[in-house]
């Protein structure tokens, strides 16, 4: 397993982890908005996997889409199928050496080259910012006790260790 493995393994799972374990939570719970970036638990979910979805259509060339779903299990499926298209592309760009390549983002205005490098740590750091964000919001819809989401806790559990 390479970094980048390691990483986008790591940022799945996280999510996941972190979604899972809001799933029992009532919509009043998901919904509640505070003074923080996205406001509520379910648009920070939405907004990372959205996010994901959308980057992962413009390195792909293709046409971005809106997609539904709104609820915990219908965001994990959307999690699940977003993650294996990203995995894919970026594993694909790995594989070929195409991290200094560039693809046009058409939702700039103009478009604008973006590298494939570029796009995919921006995904993987943007996720993380999001999960630290997630993380409080739980803490103040009363789910205190969580993952605490690091790379190595991830690697320990995933590879048995602990």
């Amino acid at each position: 397993m390479d970094l980048l493995d390691r990483l986008i393994g790591h940022d799945t799972w996280t999510t996941r982890q972190l979604l899972l374990a809001c799933q029992t939570l009532p919509d009043e719970a998901l919904d509640r908005e505070f003074e923080i970036d996205h406001k509520s638990l379910r648009e920070t979910f939405l907004h990372m996997i959205e996010n994901l979805e959308t980057w992962t259509d413009l390195m792909y060339e293709r046409e971005v889409k809106a997609r539904t779903g709104r609820t915990v299990p219908e965001l994990l499926e959307r999690l699940s199928a977003a993650s294996r298209n990203f995995a894919h592309l970026a594993r694909q760009v790995a594989r070929e050496g195409r991290y200094d390549a560039c693809f046009w983002d058409v939702l700039d205005n103009p478009p604008v080259l973006k590298t494939f490098g570029g796009a995919i740590g921006h995904v993987l750091t943007h996720n993380m910012h999001h999960r630290a964000h997630l993380m409080w919001l739980m803490e103040r819809v009363g789910l205190t006790e969580h993952i605490e989401g690091d790379l190595l806790g991830w690697e320990s559990q995933s590879f048995g260790w602990r």
